[in-house]
């Protein structure tokens, strides 16, 4: 009897626990269910969008070059007589740079000379005997073609003797010489270069998309590898046509260089203007996000993140023009894009 009693006690025991347990379980499953959900709002940075003044500037890569520059040659052959410059020197329009020695050229030139007032004298008495009928007409033709022939060897000789004394064809910096004193020089033979650097051109390419917006004397500014310093040039040509292979249109400038701090052959970056907008809308470049057909950003509206797909322009260092898609007063989040989804609620921390 007591055994029948124990084994419906211990299975009245179960039940009640099997039934505790059940409870037990539904409960925790129901109660997130009907706990009150809290909605979390995302703190992100913005920015009230007003009109700015913007330059829009093209950044492009030139080459510094002289004004002029030759490579100096002797056009007769001789030796060097005299050296009248200094390497690295200054030299004006017009100097004596250095001479080649003429005694052959002075002697050919007296003898000549001496032949061509022989050959005068000739003319000017066969032109007597032909006004007496004296001698034919082709007799004084011989006589006065030998008086042309004589006066045109001696001018040619005079001309090969100006020639042994170079001189500056336009002021400048003279270089180094490849010659010295007594050195035996051929027009192959190179002497200096001769560069006028108190001006220096400046030439770089535009992509083809802006050739019609480039016009001679456009100012620009430009920097040097060597220095930060800001320097100016003023566009004075342009190529007609656009380079089939780059699709570029090269260009040049002048810059001016009196105190010599720009040296030929080194490389300029220029900034060049295209045009300038009172009222333009500016973005930081982190608050717009690329997708598959352009950008879009976000904008706060009614406490909630929305996004909106915008069209750009040109750009700064820091800042993107925007061209449509949001407006002066607009409030665009600047920080956190990445996080955010359409409707997002947010809590936005203004700045500058």
């Amino acid at each position: 009897m007591k055994k029948r009693y124990i084994i419906v006690a211990i299975i009245i025991l179960g039940i009640i626990a099997l039934i505790v347990n059940r409870i037990t379980v539904n409960s925790k499953a129901s109660s997130p269910r009907n706990a009150p959900r809290t909605v979390s709002v995302m703190s992100v940075e913005g920015k009230i969008l007003k009109a700015e003044k913007f330059a829009e500037n093209l950044t492009l890569s030139g080459t510094l070059e002289a004004n002029e520059e030759i490579e100096l040659r002797s056009e007769v052959s001789g030796i060097v007589e005299s050296i009248n410059f200094d390497e690295g020197a200054k030299v004006s329009k017009g100097q004596i740079l250095f001479q080649v020695n003429d005694i052959e050229l002075r002697a050919q030139l007296s003898q000549v000379k001496t032949s061509q007032q022989l050959a005068s004298e000739n003319q000017r008495r066969a032109k007597l005997l032909l006004d007496k009928q004296a001698i034919s007409q082709e007799e004084f033709d011989v006589a006065n073609a030998d008086f042309e022939s004589a006066r045109a060897q001696s001018d040619l000789i005079a001309a090969q003797l100006s020639k042994t004394t170079v001189r500056a064809p336009f002021s400048g910096t003279i270089g180094l010489r490849s010659i010295s004193k007594g050195s035996y020089v051929t027009p192959s033979t190179p002497i200096a270069n001769l560069v006028n650097t108190s001006q220096l051109k400046l030439t770089f390419a535009v992509p083809e998309k802006y050739v019609s917006r480039m016009k001679v004397g456009t100012e620009l500014v430009f920097t040097t590898s060597d220095s930060k310093e800001e320097h100016t040039a003023k566009i004075y040509a342009i190529e007609p046509q656009v380079d089939i292979a780059t699709r570029t249109l090269r260009m040049r400038a002048i810059a001016e260089n009196k105190e010599g701090k720009l040296y030929p052959g080194t490389f300029a970056n220029v900034t060049l203007p295209l045009e300038t907008v009172n009222n333009a809308l500016l973005v930081p470049t982190e608050a717009l996000i690329p997708i598959q057909n352009g950008k879009k950003i976000f904008v706060k509206e009614h406490g909630l993140a929305k996004e909106v797909v915008v069209e750009t322009g040109a750009r700064t260092a820091t800042d993107v023009r925007v061209l449509s898609g949001i407006k002066v007063g607009d409030t665009i989040l600047t920080s956190g894009v990445m996080s955010l989804r359409n409707g997002t609620p947010i809590k936005v921390n203004l700045k500058n």
